[in-house]
């Protein structure tokens, strides 16, 4: 989806096919459990197939709303070389969409890109241990998960979240919550060392 210009020290790019339900989902889902970090963190999306201002997927918006998330202003863009190559990690929704972005730029991209599902199993808040600032710990976090990617066990299916469009209301949610539960993982690990300090300073 469409973003404004930022000036954070880390950029997150979450791909599906049309950026109108899966990887717009995983964009806002992430930004709001960021929220704290959002002065060096930034999220946005894009997809393989978009047709450049299509508004977000009624059904997504809808379950985005339900989770608490602002679906307002949504729109879609298409992924381009220039995007895979500004970004410090991509974020798939499914294998192909991180191939895709890899073709796109291979130098850049090759240890940079997930399916989103991979990432959330191969990363280790201790890859960051002593990290306290977010931007920084996402660095961490990226080099350690490309480290463990090729002896971490793997499930190709499992990686991926299926296409919802045109579903039924049951897999829309499942996708929702497959999403929501890959988010939940990647921002605990994160913002782990943040809140570790926070606490210190309040006991202090």
């Amino acid at each position: 989806m469409n973003a404004t210009s930022c000036p954070s020290r880390f950029r997150v790019l979450m791909v599906c096919t049309g950026n109108l339900y899966r990887s717009p989902l995983a964009e806002c889902l992430l930004r709001e459990r960021l929220a704290a970090a959002r002065e060096t963190i930034h999220v946005s999306s894009a997809g393989t197939e978009a047709v450049p201002g299509t508004p977000m997927a009624a059904t997504a918006a809808s379950l985005l709303a339900e989770w608490g998330g602002d679906p307002s202003g949504m729109v879609a863009r298409r992924l381009t070389a220039a995007l895979v190559g500004s970004s410090d990690l991509v974020l798939g929704a499914a294998t192909e969409h991180r191939e895709a972005a890899v073709r796109l730029s291979p130098v850049r991209a090759l240890s940079r890109a997930f399916s989103l599902r991979e990432f959330a199993r191969l990363v280790r808040a201790e890859d960051a241990a002593g990290v306290v600032d977010p931007a920084a710990r996402f660095v961490a976090l990226v080099e350690g998960a490309a480290a463990r990617r090729g002896s971490a066990p793997a499930d190709a299916a499992d990686d991926d979240v299926s296409d919802p469009l045109g579903a039924s209301p049951a897999e829309a949610r499942e996708c929702m919550k497959r999403i929501a539960e890959s988010v939940e993982r990647i921002a605990t690990a994160v913002l782990s060392d943040n809140r570790a300090q926070s606490r210190v300073a309040e006991s202090g």
